[in-house]
């Protein structure tokens, strides 16, 4: 199987996220469950039904979480340096509208563009891929192709 890149703060949240499912959520959902059970007949139980479908859901997140965990390989960004690269915080000016964004290049399960966190994977990201300082960049969107001048990368 394929290594899963990943930062460590995206690794401890994972952590974190399965732990909870583990300790909090699933011992919840197996007592509503119970509860449930104790209502009678199952077959037109809503609150049991409902009960199983979540019970569903955590235990598919479950494992996918621990898939995830068991393939990461943790990149520790603050010991790299160069052109960009996985980790590397990148700071845009769109060519056009002049507006800044800053943005983390970071694995897909910790990707959040709200948060500036930005998918390695993206159209974005793997156009960013070993520019330097000062260098335009085009990239194809949905939206049709924005250019983009990297004004700083910093690896912290």
């Amino acid at each position: 199987m394929e290594k899963i890149p990943m930062t460590r703060k995206g690794y401890v949240n994972l952590e974190v996220e399965l732990k909870h499912l583990k300790t909090v959520e699933r011992p919840t959902i197996i007592k509503a469950i119970a509860e449930a059970r104790e209502h009678g007949d199952l077959s037109e139980n809503a609150e049991y039904h409902s009960a199983k479908e979540k019970q569903s859901f955590i235990e598919g997140r479950v494992k996918e979480l621990e898939g995830v965990i068991s393939l990461a390989d943790v990149i520790d960004p603050s010991k790299l340096s160069g052109g960009i690269k996985f980790g590397a915080k990148v700071t845009l000016v769109d060519e056009d509208t002049e507006e800044e964004k800053t943005y983390q290049i970071v694995g897909e399960y910790e990707a959040s563009i709200e948060n500036g966190l930005l998918n390695i994977k993206s159209p974005i990201a793997r156009a960013l891929i070993a520019k330097e300082e000062g260098d335009s960049v085009e990239v194809r969107t949905p939206g049709g192709v924005k250019s983009y001048e990297v004004l700083s990368i910093v690896y912290a």
